[in-house]
């Protein structure tokens, strides 16, 4: 089981990475919150039924996470001095000033507008995003439209 979740972090670690940059602003931070998301998913690995993609179950948690650890004061983990093998922090050291704009306005959007737009920008389409954030699939239209809307406002 274990060599199993770790393929599947592996596979999906820049979902993973693309909310903690989204979510947190130092890399420190978004380090820790990469082994938080990484733990609540080993938590809950064995309950994951399959049902859904791998990619919107990671998602849900990453998300979930992001947010519950971000309204937390203080965190009591436990953090490994390494990661697994094969399962690294980002090495995006070279990011382009337009993405680091980007993720800029990205952070200044609240907690639910984040979580619609990152899937929105992983090319999930209305009906996963409806499914992972608890809202209605003409609900995500309605959302994407006020967000892009907003972020154009922040970026002038």
């Amino acid at each position: 089981m274990e060599t199993e979740f770790l393929g599947l972090i592996h596979e999906n670690q820049k979902i993973i990475h693309k909310i903690c940059k989204l979510y947190r602003d130092s890399r420190e931070d978004q380090e820790d919150l990469f082994q938080e998301i990484v733990y609540q998913l080993w938590k809950s690995y064995p309950g994951f039924r399959r049902e859904s993609k791998v990619s919107s179950w990671i998602y849900r948690i990453a998300l979930n996470t992001a947010i519950a650890t971000y309204r937390k004061s203080k965190i009591s983990i436990d953090y490994y001095e390494e990661f697994p093998e094969n399962i690294h922090p980002s090495n995006e050291k070279t990011i382009s000033e337009n993405e680091e704009r980007l993720f800029w306005a990205l952070r200044k959007l609240n907690d639910s507008e984040k979580a619609v737009i990152s899937l929105y920008l992983e090319d999930f389409n209305y009906k996963e995003i409806a499914e992972i954030t608890g809202i209605s699939d003409s609900n995500v239209g309605v959302r994407l439209n006020r967000i892009k809307n907003k972020l154009k406002q922040i970026l002038k």
